[in-house]
């Protein structure tokens, strides 16, 4: 390198690093500014910066919630094993209002159709 190519290297990194520190300093100084003129409106970021240092905490359900799920669970599997049990039935082959509320219930099931169904099939 030549000593012109040298110092316009120079001149080069001096020009960037001049518009570099200048950039950080204009942006210090906007957030000094921020700081003291509006405080109030960092609150949230430091609270929201506060609660990413804090592990998640799991809440865990009350046992009598998950034991009520799990009774609904038994109570909605007792109706299903009910209704195939009505729906294998060959006497229930030949019953035609038993036919029609299991071809409801197979359609669009909802309570109404599962209480006719227990009602009318055997």
């Amino acid at each position: 390198m030549s000593v012109r190519q040298l110092s316009l290297f120079k001149l080069c990194i001096a020009i960037a690093a001049g518009v570099w520190l200048g950039f950080i300093a204009i942006a210090l100084t906007a957030w000094l500014a921020s700081c003291y003129l509006f405080p109030q409106s960092l609150e949230p970021l430091a609270q929201a910066v506060q609660q990413l240092g804090e592990p998640a905490t799991v809440v865990p359900q009350p046992p009598n919630r998950m034991f009520e799920q799990y009774q609904q669970n038994l109570q909605k599997q007792e109706q299903q094993q009910v209704l195939d049990q009505a729906r294998s039935n060959a006497r229930n082959l030949s019953n035609p209002k038993c036919q029609f509320w299991l071809q409801q219930d197979q359609n669009a099931p909802s309570e109404k159709t599962r209480a006719n169904v227990l009602q009318f099939c055997d």
